[in-house]
């Protein structure tokens, strides 16, 4: 049993890694196809190392998928507010800085979350039953709120209604496979680009220091806030990553681009590691991997398996970080040795292939069309988290009508 778990746990790392360096492939995906596959896999291994496998898969796609987000402007729903101080950085020579700042908070948010596990089992208890029925109201009193802070609320709310339109007719097309790729590469990916591309002519050398000068108190409430935010998420069925950055972001002021980084790089991972403390304290399942850990776990799981599957994400976050560290420097030295323009453009056309090939013709139109409203709050100086809007709104409406 010990080595069919760390053989699992070390094939999951590594794919975890070539998950979170590819845009588009998502760990639901493959937590599905391996769903789809245990009756043959379990005649060579165990149920116990499908869901460490699954468990390493996503842990390290939580910390590796900050390089393409930040690098190539090509996010998925859980890092696509990165791309905006990421791309900030990137533009100052201070990508590897970006990525090591999400890093910090994904594997602080680990330590966290597995020190604050004991405690987090009877408030997920306590508060569920209660906060259940109000969720699509607390989102409406956190949109109006981000509304009402922006200094031009008429296109705040006019960006915030066209990309929750956009989301309510992208995410409603039967036909449209993954239309998170698409909707979100064009909001908040090539419409940066596009944007750094009209104003930027070149990129400059990426430095790769290991020091960072960090204010402890930014470090500190930008991971208490994404423990927070983490909480709502595990409790809440229907939120995810993007709109618990969006309340942390609402409650957590001043943060400053290294917190606001760091807090990304937590949100997503405290995600993942507080749906373990979901599913063992009110058996509900919080994300797509931990879905699958309940298929092939339907009697539940017990504290000592939570335990194990606490130690597996340490582990995974600790390889996690040394692999990322050591891929962000290839990505930065290759960053000073290509021509900017050339560069964007070649991100911009691999993005609209992947676009093809995972989405087809309906996919490519939806990039199209969220690139042009993705450039919308750029042009009108509007706060760019109004357009995950595309996101807030389905969900909204989803428990409010």
């Amino acid at each position: 049993m010990f080595f069919q778990i760390m053989t699992a746990l070390c094939i999951g790392i590594l794919l975890g890694i070539f998950t979170g360096l590819t845009p588009g492939i998502h760990t639901n995906l493959l937590a599905v196809m391996l769903v789809s596959a245990s009756p043959l896999l379990l005649q060579y291994t165990s149920v116990m190392a499908l869901a460490v496998f699954i468990i390493a898969v996503s842990v390290t796609n939580t910390f590796v998928d900050s390089i393409p987000s930040i690098f190539l402007g090509a996010p998925d729903s859980d890092m696509a507010l990165g791309v905006l101080p990421g791309h900030r950085y990137l533009l100052k020579g201070w990508g590897y800085q970006a990525v090591k700042l999400t890093l910090i908070g994904s594997f602080g948010a680990v330590i966290l979350s597995i020190l604050m596990f004991p405690f987090s089992i009877p408030i997920v208890k306590l508060v569920y039953p209660i906060v259940k029925d109000y969720i699509g109201w607390m989102l409406i009193i956190v949109v109006v709120f981000m509304i009402l802070r922006d200094n031009k609320k008429l296109w705040a709310l006019f960006v915030f209604l066209i990309a929750g339109s956009l989301g309510l007719v992208v995410l409603n097309m039967p036909t449209l496979e993954q239309p998170l790729f698409p909707m979100l590469s064009g909001l908040f990916g090539i419409s940066t680009l596009l944007i750094s591309l009209r104003d930027t002519n070149s990129i400059p050398e990426q430095k790769t220091e290991d020091r960072i000068k960090l204010k402890k108190g930014h470090m500190v409430k930008a991971l208490l806030s994404g423990q927070f935010s983490g909480f709502i998420t595990a409790i809440l069925p229907g939120l995810g990553a993007a709109q618990a950055a969006i309340i942390s972001m609402q409650i957590t002021r001043k943060l400053g681009d290294h917190g606001f980084l760091i807090l990304i790089g937590s949100i997503n991972t405290v995600n993942f590691i507080l749906s373990i403390s979901a599913l063992y304290a009110i058996d509900k399942a919080r994300n797509g991997s931990i879905v699958a850990i309940s298929e092939l776990m339907p009697e539940g799981i017990t504290l000592s398996i939570a335990v194990l599957f606490l130690a597996a994400t340490i582990v995974s976050g600790a390889a996690s970080v040394y692999f990322t560290l050591k891929i962000a420097r290839v990505f930065s030295r290759l960053m000073n040795m290509i021509d900017y323009r050339k560069l964007v453009i070649g991100i911009i056309i691999f993005i609209i292939i992947l676009a093809v090939i995972m989405t087809g013709p309906l996919g490519l139109l939806v990039l199209i069309v969220s690139t042009a409203v993705g450039v919308i709050p750029a042009e009108v100086k509007v706060t760019r988290t109004h357009g995950m809007a595309c996101l807030i709104l389905p969900v909204i409406l989803y428990f409010v009508l």
